[in-house]
């Protein structure tokens, strides 16, 4: 037990006294510059039932619901590949997915801003096979969101379902295929199974930070859409109304626990149905 202080102590400090304090500011009232007053209030949280909010939270849910199912899929076949290759190509290829996420976040952003301006790279492209004709912008839109996000999530999707595919052993592909199984159903009826828990969690890895990310939307969508990240930051920053962040960080906090409840749910189920 006393091993295990410092390590409780910094699990207090660091993580549980901060959500300790937005849960009691979600509670409290605000004074006319919009800082924490303390009281007692639910008002914060009657507040957020409104349209705009629900509006932004079903926008944030579909946002996190897309990039998940592509980053899974995209994942899941950079993963069949990295498994087919020989152990010193799979280091050399998992090397070369991670190498551009040693440089800074914010570096990698503006570095897709400038492949998705007009006279980009993809402009380039796009116009020398007749897709567009002379500068495109690309940025701001919401496809450059999503390519954002798809860039800053997929291999946080890799990895595990990597890890789930490198313990199956190969001979089993060999054999689904000699009892008649077709390239699909190797896949869904024999790989993706045994592979489910590398799965579930990439899905728990991708969907959770994506409702919350912040950075992405605004310099690629240009803000146009908020999700509840934005939302956060704005009723922090713009409308200087602390009490009323606090209330939206505890939904966002609530969302994410129950994403988290509905995904062990669904795993403790696919294996006693294995």
């Amino acid at each position: 037990m006393i091993l295990l202080a410092p390590a409780v102590t910094i699990v207090a400090l660091l993580v549980l006294a901060p959500l300790v304090l937005v849960v009691r500011n979600s509670f409290a009232t605000a004074d006319e510059y919009g800082a924490v007053q303390g009281g007692f209030t639910w008002a914060n949280y009657a507040a957020l039932n409104d349209p705009a909010y629900f509006k932004v939270l079903g926008y944030s849910l579909e946002v996190a619901a897309l990039n998940t199912l592509i980053c899974i899929t995209a994942g899941y076949v950079i993963s069949i590949y990295v498994t087919s290759r020989p152990p010193t190509r799979q280091l050399l290829v998992l090397l070369l997915l991670v190498i551009p996420f040693w440089t800074d976040f914010l570096v990698r952003t503006f570095a897709l801003i400038n492949v998705l301006a007009p006279g980009g790279p993809l402009n380039t492209l796009t116009n020398a096979i007749g897709i567009t004709h002379g500068p495109t912008s690309w940025v701001p839109s919401t496809g450059a969101t999503f390519i954002g996000l798809v860039y800053a999530f997929l291999p946080t999707a890799v990895f595990p379902i990597y890890a789930s595919l490198r313990g199956i052993d190969p001979n089993l592909s060999e054999a689904a295929a000699d009892l008649g199984c077709g390239w699909w159903k190797t896949h869904f009826r024999v790989l993706i199974p045994m592979a489910r828990q590398g799965i579930l969690a990439s899905i728990l890895l991708v969907f959770i930070p994506t409702l919350g990310v912040y950075v992405i939307p605004v310099l690629l969508g240009g803000g146009k859409r908020q999700i509840v990240g934005n939302v956060i930051v704005t009723l922090y920053t713009e409308f200087r109304n602390a009490p009323l962040g606090a209330a939206a960080s505890v939904v966002l906090l609530l969302l994410m626990m129950a994403s988290v409840l509905v995904i062990g749910l669904l795993s403790r189920r696919l294996r006693r149905s294995l």
